[in-house]
């Protein structure tokens, strides 16, 4: 028979994983930013002004954009994994954890 865990107990993993996923997705915005025509890329697509990018990082879903954004991209998922020595499939769960969803690979 499956432990049940208690209620607070999964409040606080979801805001560690909440916490673990801003932190990714922070990450992952210095990332873009790092390269001038990561950059330039992302904000033609997002059509956030580079001006705009610290105001637009604090509305809610902009860095669930930025791992969309990354996660839709094979190539720069991978480079960013390789420089950040983790999992692609961490950045899909983290872009889940932001989203309210879980994630099954």
């Amino acid at each position: 028979m499956p432990t049940q865990r208690p209620s607070g107990s999964r409040k606080i993993d979801d805001s560690a994983r909440q916490e673990a996923a801003t932190s990714l997705a922070i990450a992952a915005l210095t990332f873009i930013a790092g390269e001038p025509e990561r950059l330039d890329r992302f904000l033609t697509l997002t059509g956030v002004d580079p001006g705009d990018i610290r105001t637009a990082a604090r509305e809610p879903g902009f860095l669930l954009g930025v791992l969309e954004h990354l996660a839709g991209d094979e190539t720069l998922l991978i480079a960013f994994a390789n420089q950040n020595d983790i999992d692609p499939d961490e950045v899909l769960r983290a872009r889940h954890a932001l989203a309210g969803e879980s994630f099954e690979p």
